[in-house]
């Protein structure tokens, strides 16, 4: 084996490179600290090879850095002293960085203009139409929050009465009447009861598990709920079919499981059933049941649709049934299981904080149409 060892005398040595005895100080410091960054480090060493008398060359074979490097953070030293070593030395323009006038470019051919082949632009499309490259174009759209790939849906209620409607519904949440319950209830209509053509794979790490695309229908349930906002617990069950029967007998399901010395506030959207003659007839004989109607296209305001979106999201939508009965008492058991341990949906917007919200909407609408 055979070993090369380099002499630092070999060099022609260069010119020393001034240094002061403070100086000398502090670039011994930086170079034992621990916290040093390593690249002020190598700096230093340099510079206190240089102060040595070492030549460029040797310096530069012995720390395994370039001659050039070597030169640069010699002249650094000389000029500017410590401080010139510990920060970077000044560069060009980057190339990657993308002028002013291209950037608005960008922005304004993104929020106004589309391809004619498509609905939105993607990065490569619009890079191909501007000249620039598809990584400047999406560092662009991630510095102005721009998604042109993404959508959000939305319906603004034409309800004559949506203020009034708002304002009762809103109202229950934020200020219950006393000795009463309000109640969240709504219909989840025409639950598949699925199951896959193929048996899946299980998840292992470094892989997702896996289910067939396709699958069989093995009939369908209505769940009917009513969603307590006190404490969150849920009374529901399911019915093969959706009609006033149906909801007539799910109100008796309430009227008996509710405490008979309590009002009884209902939230329902304004489906037929619950408007139907014999339901009327039913609730006239039953005055302590109190109907609020939530405005038309405004799902949202009612809190049972968020626990329906909880359900679907645990225990539907990658569920596999064989029957009707077994998806029954899936919903029934995940039932169970919120009630043991409910958490309620705390309402926080006001009356007036929708309505600002909503008619900004609305005047974006009409700025474009």
């Amino acid at each position: 084996m055979v070993y090369l060892c380099y002499n630092l005398s070999m060099w022609k040595p260069a010119d020393i490179l001034p240094m002061t005895a403070p100086q000398r100080r502090t670039l011994k410091a930086w170079v034992r600290a621990k916290t040093t960054p390593q690249r002020v480090v190598l700096r230093s060493r340099i510079c206190l090879l240089a102060a040595d008398g070492h030549s460029n060359n040797a310096i530069a074979m012995q720390l395994t850095v370039s001659r050039p490097t070597v030169i640069l953070w010699r002249k650094r030293f000389e000029e500017h002293g410590p401080p010139g070593i510990a920060e970077d030395a000044p560069h060009g323009q980057s190339s990657r960085r993308t002028e002013e006038q291209t950037m608005n470019l960008i922005v304004e051919r993104t929020l106004h203009t589309r391809p004619l082949d498509a609905t939105h632009w993607s990065t490569r499309t619009l890079a191909k139409e501007l000249g620039v490259s598809h990584s400047t174009v999406a560092r662009v759209w991630e510095a102005h929050g721009l998604q042109p790939h993404r959508v959000k849906t939305f319906k603004l209620s034409k309800d004559k009465h949506f203020r009034e409607k708002l304002t009762d519904v809103v109202g229950l949440y934020m200020n219950p009447p006393d000795k009463a319950l309000v109640l969240c209830v709504d219909e989840k209509t025409q639950i598949q009861a699925l199951d896959r053509t193929q048996p899946g794979l299980p998840m292992k790490k470094g892989r997702c598990g896996t289910m067939t695309h396709d699958y069989k229908r093995n009939g369908t349930t209505s769940l009917f709920a009513a969603l307590n906002v006190l404490d969150g617990t849920v009374i529901g069950t399911c019915y093969p079919r959706h009609r006033h029967e149906e909801f007539l007998k799910f109100l008796r399901k309430i009227d008996r499981e509710m405490p008979r010395d309590l009002d009884i506030h209902l939230i329902l959207d304004n489906y037929g059933t619950h408007s139907h003659t014999n339901v009327k007839r039913w609730l006239e004989k039953h005055p302590r049941f109190n109907l609020h109607f939530t405005p038309t296209s405004s799902s949202w305001l009612n809190l049972i649709e968020r626990w329906f979106a909880k359900l679907s999201r645990k225990r539907i939508r990658r569920g596999i049934f064989q029957s009707v009965p077994e998806l029954i008492a899936t919903i029934q058991e995940f039932i169970r299981i919120n009630n043991q341990n409910p958490k309620s949906f705390v309402w926080s917007k006001s009356v007036d904080q929708i309505l600002i919200k909503v008619g900004h909407c609305k005047a974006v609408i009409e700025t474009l149409h």
